[in-house]
């Protein structure tokens, strides 16, 4: 739990708001510190890894069976996973991160390698290798930091998204974010640019879900929550269209 000055418990609206920003903190980021449990030694040992996640917010990894985390995993899948929404800060403290605590697996989801390349297109190069497989950290808990004096401990629950009901979401996933790419580029940019203040510049979309969709640029990831819970193709048509003609109302241009 969060604690406050005077030692106090938070108010919900409090650890409910630090859970939303921490899934968009995950959602968010393309890289984190991985640490895992030396298979020699027992100490911690932390390696950068490039992450995406599932439609229900589960970090997941292409990683070889070659690196020493990996290993390290097979040995015991402990692990935990520093997403660092520091940025450019000239006072990093003063910026949120999160670290999530749990359990690292491999995995045979059947969107973990869609999303996954989605957001690292150059990972494509080596993702069949015979070595590489796909792996999830499962969290159970996670220690957010929104600056200073923001310390909330979550559960697991308040990490995930539940994605019940929206399974034809994501059975429509891919179809989405092509027609977006292919057809709708200049949407995406007004999503970055006027919804997100982010630079001009081909963004793509890299995935969709109930509570967002995923936009990437180079290095940069932006995370466009939805105004509500969507569940459908036909939803997230009407709620894509509705966050466009928000962006043009701010583009005087248009």
């Amino acid at each position: 739990m969060a604690v406050d000055d005077e030692g106090k418990s938070p108010a919900f609206p409090e650890v409910k708001q630090a859970a939303a920003d921490a899934r968009a903190l995950v959602r968010s980021a393309l890289k984190g510190a991985l640490a895992t449990v030396h298979k020699a030694t027992g100490h911690p040992y932390a390696s950068l890894v490039l992450t995406a996640t599932e439609p229900d917010g589960t970090p997941v990894f292409l990683i070889s069976r070659l690196a020493l985390h990996t290993q390290n995993l097979q040995s015991d899948s402990r692990a935990t996973l520093l997403i660092d929404g520091t940025g450019d800060a000239d006072d990093p403290m003063t910026g949120a991160r999160v670290t999530l605590i749990g359990n690292v697996r491999s995995t045979q989801s059947a969107t973990a390698r869609a999303r996954f390349l989605a957001r690292h297109p150059a990972a494509e190069g080596y993702a069949d290798f015979a070595d590489f497989a796909f792996y999830a950290l499962q969290p159970e808990r996670a220690h957010f930091i929104g600056g200073f004096g923001r310390i909330v401990d979550l559960d697991a629950a308040s990490l995930l998204l539940s994605i019940e009901g929206a399974e034809p979401l994501t059975a429509a996933e891919l179809d989405i974010v092509s027609h977006m790419n292919a057809d709708h580029a200049d949407a995406l940019q007004l999503y970055a640019t006027k919804l997100l203040g982010a630079a001009s510049g081909p963004w793509r979309m890299t995935g969709i879900d109930p509570e967002g969709c995923d936009l990437v640029l180079g290095a940069r990831a932006l995370r466009l929550p939805f105004g509500s819970r969507i569940t459908s193709a036909a939803a997230a048509r009407q709620e894509l269209v509705r966050l466009t003609e928000a962006a043009r109302g701010n583009d005087l241009t248009t």
